[in-house]
């Protein structure tokens, strides 16, 4: 809280406690038929209310400048808080960059490798009236898909079967 609202708030009630006594004794010189005591008692109950109005003019401003303080630091805190993410996800981006090219393995074929392959798919690529395999170096796309069973070992697909999905 700030200062000019705090002594804004104790000055008005302060005053306005002090304006008990001067009505006080307004009251008394009222009953006694005074009226110049009734005068001097009523002009000292008229400053303490003037000077109440004016501290709570005080605290009024002090309220303000409160409010304003707030706003500028909920903008901070904001600004803050959008630069702290702004960095978190730079270095999130880093973080995931890192891992697509230090988790990945790269598989290079040397030119007497890619000449072999050549040479295996050219010269004996034919498979035998039975079906099997006849060289171990066959190209892949023609073999067609492979399961492999337990024991490591490449089995044939069953062919024939049929497959539903009942939605």
């Amino acid at each position: 809280m700030n200062a000019k609202t705090m002594e804004g708030i104790v000055g008005s009630k302060n005053n306005m406690n002090l304006t008990n006594t001067p009505m006080r004794v307004f009251k008394e010189a009222r009953r006694k038929g005074d009226v110049a005591t009734m005068e001097r008692a009523m002009g000292y109950a008229g400053e303490f209310a003037e000077k109440a109005d004016e501290y709570k003019v005080r605290a009024h401003e002090g309220t303000k400048e409160d409010v304003e303080e707030a706003r500028k630091k909920a903008a901070e805190e904001q600004e803050n808080a959008i630069r702290k993410r702004k960095e978190e996800r730079e270095e999130l981006e880093k973080r995931i960059e890192e891992s697509r090219n230090k988790g990945t393995d790269t598989v290079e074929i040397s030119e007497d490798g890619k000449a072999l392959l050549k040479e295996s798919t050219d010269s004996a690529g034919a498979e035998q009236t039975d079906g099997s395999v006849a060289d171990a170096g066959t190209d892949a796309a023609k073999q067609g898909p492979v399961i492999y069973t337990k024991t490591g070992e490449a089995g044939q697909p069953e062919t024939g079967t049929e497959f539903s999905v009942s939605v």
